[in-house]
């Protein structure tokens, strides 16, 4: 029986997964605890000395400690933590949006590790591994019983150094045995390809490479489609689940001219920070449809909300994850890292999408196949326990399901947002109006 790693379907990126988060200094400092505080600070150390001296099994400290932080910052929501210092390094990693490794896409299935595809031009795509391969044994070492990650993790390593996999194929009689030598994989984080006259571009999620793949993706697609051609853009968000503050910022930048993308509001009343487009739409006023789904978090959202308000995009898909919370990832020398939600965020109109997400202009339902028949895909932040409920929240909550088609023709929101873009379906909230943009007064 087939298992997935995911139902979102996104599959695992090799040495990198996507998450949500920005980078900065937190917005005030701590004051001293009061009396009341220290003791029950003492409580806990009390705790802590008669666990290692009577539990059954000695246990390990370092994790005690590491469980009891996380204990107490779960407590908070569900997206402050704390990272020891390899977490803290695989987080850099995955922002980034490069790292030591073979270049694989891959999945789970049978329980083996299953190649979606090879990157273009990497290690593996050399070494001759193909889409469909089953990887059985990682340097000898059978991956049955393994987990996807702890998968990954083996296959991640220093650049110049070989690894031995032992893949399964359809139509070979034997399993194959290839070495493959790391290198420094930079991964993609714009995927994009011309519809005969539209430009689609889909956004993986947000590292420190979002905003120049998306350009080169803008320009290469302006060079295979001459300008009178070209309907429009379509940006994809669907199954994207965030990343850095910064990069949202600027995606959404390039398709505005004026006005507010977001603003963030932590604790203090005053402590508010606005972010502005600057002159200059990169797509030259070009029609644009944003696709979003449950799988659309964080920073997708940021952008999805500005072009939305500000009326440059028509949004087309099913309600968004609503993450409208902001964290800090604070470090902590060689003991890692402490990621701590500081700020919600707002968009142009001054609306939190926080447990509520972003709602589509148009509603357009991709129905399941029939293996997921029956199954809850839904995603939504109003389902997370502990999350912090938003200003906008309603009882209906946030999400909604995240699946997307593997294969375009199948895809009923990609194929409406097309349809939209060459005036083959009508709809009033296409073209939006940006005289009716929707501002914060």
């Amino acid at each position: 029986m087939m298992r997935k790693l995911s139902l979102l379907f996104a599959g695992a990126l090799m040495g990198a997964s996507a998450m949500s988060l920005v980078y900065g200094a937190p917005g005030s400092t701590a004051k001293a605890a009061g009396s009341e505080t220290y003791k029950q600070l003492a409580i806990f150390g009390d705790i802590f000395e008669r666990v290692r001296a009577n539990y059954v099994t000695p246990p390990d400290d370092k994790s005690l400690v590491e469980n009891a932080i996380n204990g107490m910052l779960s407590s908070l929501d569900p997206h402050s933590s704390y990272m020891n210092a390899e977490e803290a390094q695989d987080m850099r990693v995955q922002t980034k949006g490069e790292f030591g490794g073979l270049g694989i896409e891959v999945t789970m299935e049978n329980d083996l590790v299953k190649v979606i595809t090879p990157i273009d031009d990497t290690p593996a795509a050399k070494a001759g591994v193909l889409a469909g391969d089953y990887i059985a044994k990682i340097d000898g070492e059978e991956v049955r019983g393994l987990t996807l990650n702890d998968a990954v993790e083996k296959m991640r390593g220093l650049v110049n150094t070989p690894i031995k996999l032992t893949i399964l194929r359809q139509g070979a009689d034997k399993p194959i045995e290839l070495t493959v030598v790391r290198d420094i994989i930079k991964v993609k984080a714009v995927k994009f390809r011309v519809e005969n006259d539209i430009g689609y571009m889909k956004i993986t999620s947000f590292t420190e490479k979002t905003y120049d793949d998306l350009e080169n993706a803008i320009d290469t697609i302006k060079k295979q489609v001459p300008n009178d051609k070209l309907k429009g853009y379509v940006l994809d968000l669907r199954l994207n689940p965030g990343g850095l503050l910064d990069q949202a910022v600027s995606v959404a930048d390039a398709f505005l001219d004026r006005g507010e993308i977001v603003s963030t509001r932590g604790r203090d009343p005053k402590d508010v920070t606005r972010f502005d487009a600057r002159a200059g739409d990169d797509i030259g006023g070009k029609p644009l449809i944003v696709l979003v789904n449950g799988g659309s978090a964080s920073a997708s959202e940021i952008v999805a909300g500005a072009l939305q308000d500000l009326r440059r995009a028509t949004v087309v898909g099913t309600q968004s994850f609503g993450k409208g919370s902001v964290q800090t990832i604070i470090p902590l020398g060689e003991n890692g890292a402490l990621r701590l939600t500081t700020a919600l965020y707002y968009t142009p109109s001054g609306k939190s999408i926080q447990g509520k997400g972003i709602t589509p202009d148009i509603k357009v339902d991709q129905p399941l196949p029939a293996e997921l028949q029956g199954r809850d895909l839904t995603r939504g932040e109003s389902d997370l326990k502990g999350h912090i409920k938003g200003a906008d929240e309603g009882t209906t909550g946030s999400g909604s399901a995240a699946y997307v088609p593997p294969e375009p023709k199948d895809d009923l929101q990609l194929i409406y947002a097309e349809q939209l873009l060459r005036g083959q379906k009508t709809d009033p909230a296409f073209p939006p109006n940006p005289q009716k943009a929707v501002l914060n007064q």
